[in-house]
């Protein structure tokens, strides 16, 4: 069903405006901006990873329209967690005003700053820790300990005027984690006691029932997956996820193995986790690359990206026999991590490609080797009747969940005219307890392709499927200024369509019939005769080949 675009009113005095800019109705570009009495505060400002139907493309940032000509009344950046969908997109926003702050943990600040860093920006950072209050204007700010498959993460709590919001980030509830830091539900029912107004849950996990295994629960397995390993062991993950990382240090110290890290962001992410000390690394385990090339192959394990099937992530590499380390017989692949929805062809494609190499390929669906780092169902349950919210607007998922976790909100008794099922863009205003739809923005994606960014349009990405599943067809033909009369060609090219060129001989006396009636019926300029080369050709391929490339004809006078 189209979404219905309509503008919001004039924010009234003492009403809070919460608008989602990406995060809803996808696994990515999470955004979120707060507006009251005319000053902004943003909540995490992530990327989307491109799918197969977006060649080309690195990047899909959030459409930053709303806000690029209020950049003066941005206070802050608020960064729940390190996580490439939360914060891959600040360096694009500062761009267009560099002195914003930026509000985060220890370790959430050191990624972003590293990659900042990359852009050549030093920005302004604010560092919070769990339990800490400050204020930003209108907006006082609480921020509390989550846990997630990163750690350092944190919820927050916006008091205004209007009401107090909770914006959880991304965040589960394990019991048992592997840095002791659980999620603080001692201080969700404190502010449940006090009254939440509006409640952003993570929905990621809303229609998975039960509970999200402990991930704990992972190491035991990678380290029986690598001690029966005959050769090499290759992980892939995250590149941000410390805790994975972790385990896998761990369990090749136990099988006294050494360890490489592969991949550029791997290796920058895990050093600044070190440093800060939220990752231990048992002496002597780490290894170089250089000096790996001389250790018997039952001693290693390479921990590299590429657990999505990105084409240039270094696992895809590896099964298209594109990198110096060649996957082969007795070498054990283990993908530490989920599948997001829309990789799955690309991260089966690769599978498929190890598996032909000779390599064991470990993945969730054979092996324990994962647990997510979202809150299950029960999870969530625990928050609503926690929390007692009185509104819900369910945020970060694709649509499915946002319909998961607003049922979940209603079986605890949240009324069901209060659980709000966004989009992005949808504007939603909170007042003296009440949550309303007051507008919907149009927004889009905006794609970074190389340097360019928001200049691929999807007109664009249309016009490269069709070359890449159909093929190209060029024509050439000169006419006669004078008369219309054809006087060289119609000579006819194609790439990614047939093989041999004389496919075409059939439609070259259909093209000049056409030109010649076109002429006669008084048809002179170039790129009306064009147009006539285009439907002719276009009819001729779809009828006699059921396929429509792009067809390209150039006329010129002579």
């Amino acid at each position: 069903m189209p979404v219905s675009i309509f503008n919001p009113p004039a924010l009234p005095h003492g009403t809070l405006r919460v608008t989602p800019i990406g995060g809803l109705g996808e696994i990515g570009r999470n955004m979120t901006t707060y507006e009251f009495d005319g000053k902004l505060l943003i909540v995490d400002c992530g990327v989307l990873f491109p799918e197969e139907n977006q060649p080309g493309v690195d990047l899909i940032l959030p459409d930053f329209s709303p806000i690029r000509d209020r950049l003066d009344d941005v206070l802050g950046i608020v960064l729940t967690h390190g996580h490439e969908d939360h914060i891959g997109a600040v360096p694009y926003l500062l761009r267009m005003r560099q002195d914003i702050p930026l509000i985060g943990s220890t370790l959430t600040l050191a990624l972003i700053e590293a990659k900042l860093k990359e852009h050549r920006i030093k920005p302004y950072t604010l560092n919070v820790s769990e339990g800490q209050h400050e204020k930003l204007g209108p907006f006082e700010l609480e921020f509390i300990a989550v846990n997630h498959s990163i750690p350092d993460a944190l919820a927050v709590a916006l008091t205004t005027p209007a009401g107090v919001v909770l914006h959880t980030g991304d965040f589960k509830m394990d019991q048992l984690p592997l840095d002791d830091r659980i999620t603080d539900l001692r201080a969700f029912a404190r502010l449940g006691e006090a009254g939440v107004d509006l409640f952003l849950p993570d929905s990621t996990n809303a229609d998975v029932p039960g509970f999200t295994p402990n991930e704990r629960d992972i190491g035991p397995v990678l380290e029986a997956v690598i001690a029966k390993a005959p050769r090499r062991v290759i992980v892939a993950s995250f590149s941000s996820h410390v805790h994975r990382v972790q385990q896998v240090l761990d369990a090749a110290a136990a099988n006294d193995r050494k360890v490489v890290l592969m991949g550029r962001s791997m290796v920058r992410n895990m050093g600044i986790a070190a440093d800060l000390g939220f990752l231990k690394v048992p002496n002597g385990v780490l290894m170089d690359a250089k000096k790996a090339a001389d250790m018997p192959d039952n001693r290693l394990v390479y921990m590299s990206t590429g657990s999505q099937g990105e084409p240039m992530a270094v696992l895809a590499r590896m099964a298209n026999m594109e990198h110096q380390i060649e996957v082969g017989k007795g070498d054990t692949v283990i993908l530490a991590s989920s599948l997001i929805p829309g990789n799955e062809n690309a991260v089966y494609r690769v599978i498929n490609g190890l598996m032909k190499l000779g390599a064991n390929v470990v993945h969730k669906a054979n092996a324990k080797v994962h647990v997510s780092g979202h809150a299950a169902a029960g999870e969530l349950l625990y928050c609503y009747n926690i929390l007692k919210p009185k509104n819900v607007l369910p945020v970060h998922g694709e649509y499915r969940h946002l319909v998961a976790n607003a049922n979940l909100a209603i079986q605890t008794g949240v009324p069901e005219e209060n659980t709000i099922i966004a989009e992005d863009g949808t504007v939603i205003d909170l007042r003296d307890g009440v949550a309303s739809v007051v507008g919907q923005l149009d927004l889009g994606y905006v794609y970074v392709d190389g340097s360019s960014v928001g200049e691929i349009t999807d007109a664009d990405l249309k016009d490269r499927r069709i070359l890449a599943e159909e093929g190209f067809i060029s024509i050439f033909v000169a006419v006669d200024a004078q008369t219309g009369k054809v006087i060289v060609g119609p000579e006819i090219q194609s790439r990614g369509f047939a093989e041999d060129e004389k496919v075409f001989d059939a439609v070259i006396p259909l093209v000049l019939k056409a030109l010649t009636d076109a002429a006669e019926n008084g048809t002179r300029d170039t790129h009306s005769f064009a147009q006539v080369v285009r439907r002719t050709v276009g009819r001729w391929v779809n009828t006699q080949h059921r396929r429509r490339p792009m067809i390209v004809p150039v006329v010129i006078e002579a």
